[in-house]
């Protein structure tokens, strides 16, 4: 019973993490305001060439907060609004 009961619980974690895995998309970089060391934004304003998007990163910690950077990456699935 209590393997069952641990599959279970690991299973209910993994569909948490997963579900929370995704990147957000924001139509501007002002639009994030609390960005995670690790966490990445998609960011859809036009600077990146067709089939691309702005993928900003939290990057590093500094003194005064996290150090963000961004580059252009694929854009995957249809663009949504």
């Amino acid at each position: 019973m209590s393997l069952r009961r641990a599959a279970c619980l690991s299973l209910l974690i993994s569909i948490a993490l997963a579900s929370t895995a995704g990147a957000a998309t924001v139509g501007r970089e002002q639009d994030i305001v609390d960005l995670k060391l690790g966490q990445r934004v998609l960011v859809d304003d036009g600077t990146c060439p067709a089939g691309q998007v702005k993928e900003v990163r939290g990057a590093k910690m500094t003194d005064k907060g996290v150090a963000r950077t961004a580059s252009c990456v694929p854009r995957h699935g249809p663009k949504t609004k």
